[in-house]
C-alpha cells in the first residue's frame, strides 16, 4: 500500500507554513527596529525588554495548553482561530500609541502564536503518514519556523528603510487573510480521541511561575537586589516548582515528563532551547551594536544579517537526509559545537570594528542553529504516538519560545547590567545615552564600549554553554544506526 501523499497534501502544507513562517518572524523582526521604536514611543529600559519578550512569553507559556486543546477539540478549529486573533492583534500592534499597548498588543499575537505552532506540527503527521516523507515535511516545516527567526531582522530592516516602524506588523495580514480563506478547503478537521480536560491551574501556574521569574531578573538587573526582585523571583521558583510537582500527579499532565527519560529527547529539548535563546540574546545586541556603535544604517545592518539568516535556512532544509544517514548523535553533537565555535568570534569585535567578525559569527553559528531547529522538531514528533503529536510537538516549540525569550530576558538583561555597571551612569541604555544632548567624546566612548563589553561577556557564556553541552552529547548520546540505503522507513533512538 503506498504512503505517497497527493498534491492535496503538498497544498495543505504551504497553507500550514505561512502561519508558522508569521510567528517565527514575530519573534526576531524588532530586533533591528527597536531604535526607530524607541525614538517614536519613548519607552524606559524595562519597557523596551517587556516590547522584545511580551511575545515570546506568552507564546512559551500557552504552547503545551494549547497543544492538549488542539490534540482534543480539533486542530484546524483552533487554526483558524489563532490565525484570525493573530491578524487583528498585529494590526493594533502596527497602530500602538504607546509603549503600553505594544506590550498588550505583543502579548495578545503570542497567545494566538501558541495555538499555531503545536497544531500545525500536529497536522503534518496526519497529512504524511510515510516515515520518511513525513520527516521530510517537519523538515520543511523546521526550515520555515527557522527561516521566520533568522529573516525576522532583514526584513523589518528592509520595510524600516522605507516605512515607519508600524509597517513590521502589517506585513501579516495578507498572510493570515490567505490561510483563512485556503485552510478550510485543503485541511480536515482531526481530533483524537484522548479524553480529559486540560488542568486550568498548570496553565496559570507555568505562566505565572515564569513571568515572576524573569520579571524579578529583569528588575535586579536594572535596579538591583532589592526587596521586590527577590521576592517575586522566589514566588517564581515557588510557583514553577508547584507546576512541575503537579504534573506528576495529574492524570492528563501539560507536560508528559516521561518523555525526559530518554536521553536523545532530553538533549534535543535543551537543544531547542539554548541555541535558541543564544541566538535571540546575540541577534538582539548584534542590531544594537551595528546602527549604534559602529553606525551602519538599518538597511545595511539587515544586509550584515543577510549571509547567516541564508546559511540557518539551508542547513535546516538539509540537515534531514543528512541525519538519515549520521544518526541524531551526531547532528546533535555537531550543532553545539558550531554554535560554540561562531559565538567566540563576536569576542573580536570592538568599538572601531567588527563587521567582518560578526558576518563570519553568524555563519558559523546558523549551520549550528539549523541543525538544531530540525533535529529538535523532528525527534519530539518520532518520540510519542500520533494522538500526542500535538502536545510532544509543543514541548519542542516551547523549548524553541522559551528560549527566544530567555535569551532576551536572561543574558539581555546581563548586558544591560553590565551597561549599568560599567557605563557612564547618565542613562539606562546605550540608545537612550546617545539620545541625550551634548555628550563629550568621552562619555559616548565609554558607553559604546560599556555595551561591547556586555556582548562579549553574553556572547562566552552562551558559547561556553553550547561547548559544555556539545560535550556532554559527546559523552552521554547513545548511538542511534544511520539510515541504511534503500530503506523507505526512518530510524530515530530507540526511547528507554
Amino acid at each position: 500500500m503506498s504512503h505517497s501523499p497527493g498534491l492535496r497534501a503538498w497544498l495543505g502544507l504551504l497553507v500550514v507554513l505561512g502561519p508558522v513562517l508569521l510567528v517565527a518572524m514575530d519573534g526576531s523582526v524588532l530586533f533591528l527596529a527597536m531604535p526607530k521604536i524607541s525614538d517614536a514611543l519613548s519607552p524606559t529600559a524595562g519597557q523596551a525588554l517587556w516590547i522584545l519578550d511580551a511575545y515570546g512569553f506568552a507564546v512559551g507559556s500557552l504552547l503545551i495548553a494549547f497543544g492538549n486543546i488542539g490534540d482534543r477539540y480539533g486542530r484546524l478549529k483552533l487554526l483558524m482561530t489563532g490565525t484570525a486573533v493573530f491578524g487583528a492583534a498585529s494590526a493594533g500592534a502596527a497602530f500602538a500609541p504607546g509603549p503600553e499597548l505594544l506590550i498588550a498588543f505583543r502579548a495578545l499575537m503570542g497567545v494566538a502564536g501558541a495555538t499555531l505552532l503545536p497544531s500545525a506540527l500536529a497536522v503534518l503527521s496526519e497529512l504524511f503518514t510515510d516515515p520518511r516523507r513525513r520527516a521530510r515535511a517537519i523538515g520543511i516545516f523546521a526550515a520555515t519556523f527557522a527561516a521566520g527567526f533568522a529573516i525576522g531582522p532583514v526584513v523589518g530592516g528592509q520595510l524600516l528603510s522605507s516605512f515607519w516602524w508600524g509597517s513590521v506588523f502589517l506585513i501579516n495580514l495578507p498572510v493570515v487573510v490567505l490561510f483563512l480563506v485556503l485552510a478550510p478547503v485543503l485541511l480536515r478537521d482531526v481530533r483524537t480521541t484522548r479524553t480529559g480536560r486540560v488542568d486550568v491551574l498548570s496553565v496559570l501556574l507555568s505562566a505565572a511561575g515564569m513571568l515572576l521569574t524573569v520579571y524579578a531578573i529583569k528588575r535586579a538587573a536594572a535596579e538591583g537586589l532589592t526587596a521586590i526582585p527577590v521576592a517575586t523571583g522566589i514566588a517564581g521558583v515557588v510557583t514553577l516548582g508547584w507546576f512541575a510537582r503537579r504534573q506528576l500527579h495529574l492524570e492528563h499532565p501539560l507536560i508528559d515528563f516521561s518523555l525526559f527519560h530518554d536521553r536523545v529527547f532530553t538533549i534535543a529539548a535543551i537543544t531547542g532551547l539554548l541555541p535558541l535563546a543564544a541566538w535571540s540574546a546575540t541577534a538582539y545586541l548584534g542590531g544594537i551594536y551595528l546602527q549604534s556603535v559602529l553606525g551602519l544604517t538599518v538597511l545595511d545592518s539587515a544586509l550584515v544579517a543577510l549571509p547567516g539568516a541564508a546559511v540557518l535556512t539551508i542547513t535546516c532544509i538539509v540537515t534531514p537526509a543528512l541525519v538519515a544517514r549520521t544518526g541524531t548523535r551526531a547532528a546533535l553533537i555537531t550543532c553545539h559545537f558550531l554554535i560554540a565555535a561562531g559565538l567566540l568570534l563576536l569576542l573580536v569585535t570592538s568599538v572601531s570594528s567588527g563587521t567582518s567578525w560578526y558576518v563570519a559569527s553568524t555563519v558559523i553559528a546558523g549551520l549550528g542553529y539549523g541543525i538544531s531547529f530540525s533535529v529538535v522538531a523532528d525527534t519530539a514528533v518520532a518520540a510519542v504516538p500520533a494522538e500526542r503529536a500535538g502536545s510532544a510537538a509543543a514541548i519542542a516549540e516551547t523549548s524553541n519560545e522559551i528560549g527566544n525569550a530567555l535569551g532576551i530576558a536572561l543574558l539581555g538583561s546581563l548586558a544591560a547590567l553590565i551597561f549599568r555597571l560599567q557605563g557612564p551612569g547618565v542613562a539606562g541604555t546605550l540608545n537612550e545615552t546617545l539620545d541625550l544632548p551634548n555628550l563629550t567624546a568621552a562619555v559616548i566612548d565609554d558607553a559604546k564600549t560599556a555595551f561591547v563589553t556586555g556582548l562579549h561577556i553574553t556572547a562566552a557564556i552562551a558559547g561556553i554553554l553550547h561547548a559544555a553541552l556539545g560535550t556532554f552529547a559527546l559523552r552521554s548520546a547513545p548511538v542511534a544506526r544511520p539510515l541504511r540505503p534503500g530503506r523507505e522507513d526512518v530510524e530515530y533512538p530507540v526511547r528507554r
